[in-house]
């Protein structure tokens, strides 16, 4: 595939066109699914980005860890590219995310979750910026989830784009609790009392 011009005035009318070509509303719930996913794959991408700058000071199961974002990035543009095309559009060998995805999802949780320690409180983003980058990714999975659901509710899609997004979600979640150990940071946890009430600025008079 070349694309030889970015911009072509085509949707300045508030339509598109779908991979098969036919035009529907840039608001339809269609374009709002893979539209999140493509901002999922984007925040992916920022994990990687601040994973890079942590592989030359730890061990090589970041660069694992790494690869499977690699891995991830991919399958978000396979399903984005699944989303885009009506079922009954679709081309021969399109690849598409199905059980076998799912299967690995689940296999690289129970891999990550064997080195942590059964959670006692809520956790909150944060400790790192890498934890925290996860967590958007689990939550903007959460949202892609969603809407995913509400297309299926409204249209034919892969029966598995929404298992593929729950348990992607589960995997960021655990993850973001794996590079905390990883990189020896303590993780931040829900402290039911300790909100804006029981705070007092050392300025406050």
């Amino acid at each position: 595939m070349r694309i030889t011009r970015v911009y072509t005035k085509t949707g300045d009318k508030g339509s598109t066109s779908l991979a098969d070509g036919s035009r529907v509303s840039k608001a339809d719930l269609r374009l709002e699914t893979y539209g999140t996913v493509d901002e999922l794959n984007a925040i992916v991408g920022l994990c990687r980005s601040s994973l890079a700058e942590l592989l030359v000071q730890h061990s090589d199961r970041l660069s694992f860890f790494d690869r499977s974002l690699e891995c991830i990035q991919n399958d978000l543009f396979n399903l984005g590219g699944d989303l885009a095309t009506p079922i009954a559009s679709r081309w021969e060998n399109m690849i598409v995310v199905g059980e076998a995805e799912i299967t690995h999802l689940e296999q690289m949780i129970d891999e990550l979750q064997q080195d942590l320690l059964p959670l006692k409180e809520f956790v909150l983003p944060g400790g790192t910026r890498l934890n925290a980058e996860l967590h958007i990714a689990r939550t903007v999975c959460r949202r892609a989830e969603r809407i995913a659901v509400q297309l299926q509710e409204n249209a034919e899609i892969n029966p598995q784009a929404v298992p593929f997004l729950n348990r992607l979600s589960d995997y960021f979640f655990v993850a973001s609790r794996w590079v905390q150990k990883e990189l020896g940071a303590s993780e931040v946890t829900w402290k039911k009392v300790g909100g804006l009430r029981d705070f007092i600025p050392p300025f406050a008079k």
